[in-house]
């Protein structure tokens, strides 16, 4: 599965105008981008999964296609299986199918969250045809589920994560899984702006368990996630400024074990495709 060194992913493509979607996937292609990743949100996507996946397969030719996350507690593994095999082999080669657990906020049944995955994953090797393992990404933090998703998918792919994070993930996976991590960024070059746009998109994962367990693990204090979150850890998950700073800190995720960085661009109203901040930096990202 080529991903390339940069993709974009956006709640756009779940959220937003399907023709549209359409269209943008394929001038991300143009543009040089190597994946399009069809952006979950933390109470799961408005539209199905795989039906996303495959109006923007059918609208490009090259790149990679990722919904992520599939929650694995709304679709059924034997169905998922059969929604990937029910698209044409030419379509399945250029799809990766991203795997979540979601959150105990807006999951019910929520229980047992590694062995549910665990649990989720054998029953798409056993699905009749199965979904395989390399067309599979986990969205994880922790070390129990990054080590599962090295057994048992492609690799994983963490989210609002620092590059320190990105070298602790690799240090688990060893070499050969993949590693995706996705970098929200913020393209203002005013400090007081590019913060407060990025605590206006951080604020509905503040109130997350699994989030705020893998920011303490990953060494930043209770007050770093109170009142917004402070420019410390806004500094870290968020990378802002000019394209150069941008592509800078991309560059220190891939020196810290990344094969590719997803990069979510946010510039104000949430769902709409920012084309114009694609543009202006895919010529500084795509080569970064």
């Amino acid at each position: 599965m080529d991903l390339g060194t940069i993709g974009v992913w956006s709640l756009a493509f779940t959220h937003g105008d399907r023709a549209e979607a359409r269209d943008a996937a394929a001038e991300l292609e143009e543009l040089g981008y190597g994946s399009v990743w069809l952006g979950g949100s933390p109470g799961g996507n408005p539209r199905g999964d795989l039906v996303t996946a495959a109006e923007v397969l059918a609208a490009t030719g090259r790149v990679t296609v990722v919904p992520g996350c599939v929650s694995i507690w709304e679709r059924p593994p034997e169905r998922l299986a059969a929604a990937y095999h029910a698209l044409p082999q030419r379509q399945r080669s250029r799809l990766l199918v991203g795997l979540g657990v979601s959150h105990a906020d807006f999951v019910g049944r929520y229980r047992a969250p590694y062995h549910a995955l665990r649990s989720y994953l054998d029953a798409l090797d056993a699905a009749t045809p199965p979904l395989p393992s390399h067309a599979r990404i986990i969205g994880a933090h922790g070390p129990q589920m990054t080590r599962l998703a090295a057994a048992g998918a492609a690799g994983v792919h963490p989210y609002l994560v620092d590059p320190a994070h990105t070298a602790w993930a690799r240090s688990v996976l060893g070499d050969g899984p993949l590693l995706a991590v996705e970098q929200t960024v913020i393209p203002y070059t005013g400090a007081e702006a590019a913060r407060a746009a990025a605590r206006t998109m951080l604020a509905p994962y503040l109130r997350l368990r699994n989030y705020r367990t893998a920011w303490l693990r990953g060494g930043f204090t209770a007050e770093d996630l109170d009142g917004g979150g402070s420019d410390r850890l806004i500094d870290a998950l968020f990378a802002w400024g000019d394209p150069d700073r941008i592509a800078a800190r991309l560059a220190e995720h891939r020196r810290a074990g990344a094969d590719h960085v997803a990069v979510q661009v946010v510039t104000g109203t949430p769902g709409t495709f920012a084309r114009r901040a694609w543009r202006d930096l895919a010529p500084e990202l795509v080569t970064a």
